[in-house]
């Protein structure tokens, strides 16, 4: 393939930004009455309007035809049928097979793996509903009414965005912590008010290893043994998300509370497997397919929707127009649901981990930027904080707003209000205010500069009907496969991580430089050196 670069469809866009780049927002409205229409699409029950962007339809002819010089089409469908496009660690990438419809057939190495899902789904419906229903009990027989949720990563990330979002779904009568932190403060915050003899653990490991879940584990486990006074209580307590059965069985957890899943299902994409049986015991078997019939139908939208219309390829596309041609450095991720407060951290990790890539699927240094910083807070929140730099500041923050027309509050009112500022804040960014348009309303001519907002900063709106589970699930789809437009079109694998393996790698060494006693002898560098020399002096006074 072609450099991308010296791609004719890449050319073509950087001329044509070079016409277009410095357009305003006011104008292109003024000069076609019909571009809301033009520049909408919907699919999988979301409602895209990508009107309030820098672009024509020359603009989004020019990126769709970027998307078929890249092969997006060709490497999705790869991605669908199993094929190994996780290049570096040759694996498959089915985080679509997790939502597949009973019945259906995925094959990875000839070996059907969505029967093999809902063998675990099914399993995890079962451990769910005895849950909830108290027939599954305790050490002491006492009912479950604690879950802590202990993992990292995707494996925290997920399952606290998803019990958020769905909360007004869920059983009121049981309370649900999610512990990731190696800080000791996070898992004694979390357990502080909790009986230990109402509470199950959820362990999420695939490998039973990962070293800050399997410290907060130890720390779990020690706890409720404190708590209740015998070791034989971990087996009631405890379920885990893994596949190494012998860790598992070691732990002390019982392997009829032991749920697997797949070297094909990446951490960050792992929510709608087992990782989310905290999710599935919060909200229910039923609402838990229901969400995984969200990311189904997102699934199918993107495999066969025309690409005009087709929401994830056309975001995608978006952020490398302006991650690229543009030099915009930033999406803003910006619900106008409270539900949503974790949203755009579990966002940063799916985007910032998949897309963070310096090298190209060949190994070789990319010549252009690629994965963007995501960040946000829900709105009204932002309003009040970071909004003014987005209005007036000198940085260019692509932002997608995502709304819902119909409340899950009794409190209608306030949500009109909610959305009013929704729709006020995509519009002032868009067009701002002119000088001229501050004087005639009266404006003093001194302040008038400071009042002056340019607009011509671009937005997306999403909206839906309704915050549920199956919304929730076309909406974490839409992201995803939004993600994997951007690194097809970069040639990046959006399926490793090995950046995060150096500073494990390097802590594992630090570690019993740190522990009193003995003398180390510190081989790193000046600072490095100074800082553990300095915390272990620290640490010997406050001991």
């Amino acid at each position: 393939m072609t450099a991308l670069k010296s791609s004719p469809a890449w050319k073509a866009l950087k001329a044509h930004h070079a016409q277009i780049g410095n357009l305003h927002l006011r104008a292109m409205f003024n000069d076609d009455p019909g571009r809301a229409d033009r520049f909408s699409a919907e699919g999988g029950g979301l409602f895209l309007d990508y009107s309030k962007n820098r672009i024509n339809a020359e603009t989004v002819r020019l990126l769709l035809g970027l998307a078929e010089e890249r092969g997006v089409a060709n490497r999705r469908d790869d991605m669908f049928s199993g094929e190994k496009i996780n290049v570096t660690e040759r694996r498959a990438v089915l985080h679509i097979a997790l939502r597949a419809p009973r019945g259906a057939r995925i094959e990875v190495d000839g070996a059907d793996v969505v029967a093999d899902v809902h063998k675990v789904l099914d399993a995890m419906a079962e451990f769910a509903a005895r849950i909830r229903d108290g027939r599954y009990v305790g050490h002491t027989c006492k009912r479950i009414r604690n879950v802590v949720n202990i993992g990292i990563g995707g494996s925290f990330l997920g399952p606290q965005m998803a019990y958020r979002a769905l909360r007004a779904f869920g059983d009121r009568s049981m309370n649900f912590r999610f512990v990731a932190n190696v800080d000791g403060t996070d898992f004694s915050e979390a357990t502080q008010d909790l009986d230990a003899a109402e509470t199950l653990f959820i362990i999420s490991s695939k490998t039973f290893t990962t070293l800050e879940t399997m410290t907060n584990a130890t720390a779990a486990r020690a706890w409720l043994v404190e708590k209740v006074g015998s070791d034989a209580a971990v087996s009631r307590h405890f379920a885990a998300v893994s596949t190494n059965i012998e860790g598992v069985t070691k732990f002390g957890v019982d392997p009829a509370n032991t749920f697997g899943f797949w070297d094909w299902v990446g951490g960050r994409y792992s929510m709608d497997s087992a990782i989310g049986l905290s999710t599935m015991i919060a909200i229910g078997a039923e609402n838990f397919a229901a969400m995984l019939a969200g990311f189904h139908a997102m699934d199918e939208h993107f495999r066969t929707a025309p690409p005009a219309r087709n929401l994830p390829l056309l975001l995608g596309l978006l952020t490398v127009w302006y991650n690229n041609f543009f030099g915009a450095q930033t999406i803003g991720i910006m619900p106008y649901a409270a539900a949503l407060a974790r949203f755009p951290a579990y966002l940063q990790q799916l985007q910032m981990e998949s897309n963070g890539k310096h090298v190209d699927l060949e190994g070789h240094p990319v010549d252009y930027q690629t994965g963007p910083i995501v960040w946000g807070e829900p709105g009204t929140d932002g309003q009040h904080s970071f909004y003014q730099l987005l209005h007036q500041g000198t940085k260019l923050v692509p932002c997608d707003m995502i709304g819902f027309c119909k409340p899950l509050s009794p409190l209608a009112g306030q949500h009109d209000l909610l959305m009013a500022n929704m729709f006020a804040q995509a519009e002032a960014l868009a067009f701002g205010k002119t000088a001229a348009e501050l004087m005639a309303e009266g404006s003093p001519d001194f302040q008038t500069p400071f009042r002056v907002t340019e607009g011509n900063r671009p937005t997306n709106t999403i909206l839906a009907d309704t915050l549920d589970p199956t919304t929730l699930g076309s909406l974490l789809a839409l992201y995803e496969h939004s993600v994997f437009t951007q690194g097809a079109v970069w040639s990046i694998d959006s399926f490793d991580q090995w950046g995060v393996e150096l500073g494990k790698v390097l802590a594992g060494r630090i570690i019993p430089e740190l522990r009193l006693g003995v003398e180390p002898d510190l081989k790193h560098d000046s600072s490095t050196n100074a800082l553990i020399v300095r915390f272990r002096s620290r640490r010997k006074d406050a001991s």
